[in-house]
């Protein structure tokens, strides 16, 4: 448990703004440590992640406890907030960011993702790693358009293969027809 301090500094005051306003544009939330990582790594995967629009910030503790309980988020997030912590803060799809951060785990042992805020719902690290191997939303998106659009598809194929036919039929009348004339 954090101690409050009665009194904080102007510059702590303004840190915890910037990191609420983070938390305020974000959906989503991914805790990772650190530790060990060099700065080319980081840097590594800041710029993965930079791509997907995604923002690694390393926080304060205190501060991010601070941010996450003005608002309003649940006291689900305090068991992440130990030791060196960087957040992944997610504005669109969290699945794709999570696949990152676990694949770049794989690769790089020192950093672990430790749990996510997904959906105003907190998710350990285990369950973090079953959300990343769900469908991402780009890709479930994809598969309910081929989905709604194989009927379309299908009528499409009956409705062109019926003057097929008919023109197969009046083809196959024809030939008959010449040849009974040309007996």
């Amino acid at each position: 448990m954090a101690i409050k301090a009665s009194k904080i500094q102007p510059k702590k005051v303004e840190a915890i703004g910037m990191l609420k306003e983070m938390i305020s544009g974000s959906n989503d939330f991914i805790f990772t440590e650190y530790r060990g990582l060099t700065v080319e790594r980081i840097t590594a995967l800041r710029h993965q992640l930079r791509e997907k629009g995604v923002e690694l910030h390393v926080i304060k503790n205190n501060f991010a406890r601070l941010a996450f309980e003005e608002l309003g988020y649940s006291d689900a997030v305090e068991p992440v907030l130990r030791g060196p912590t960087a957040v992944a803060f997610v504005k669109t799809d969290s699945n794709e960011v999570a696949k990152i951060l676990l694949d770049f785990a794989k690769e790089t042992p020192s950093l672990v993702v430790k749990g996510a805020m997904v959906d105003r719902q907190f998710m350990d690290s285990k369950q973090i790693e079953a959300f990343s191997k769900l469908p991402g939303r780009s890709q479930l998106i994809a598969m309910l358009m081929s989905a709604m659009q194989a009927p379309a598809q299908n009528l499409v194929y009956v409705i062109n293969a019926i003057p097929t036919k008919l023109v197969r039929v009046l083809k196959a009348i024809e030939e008959k027809k010449a040849q009974s004339g040309a007996n």
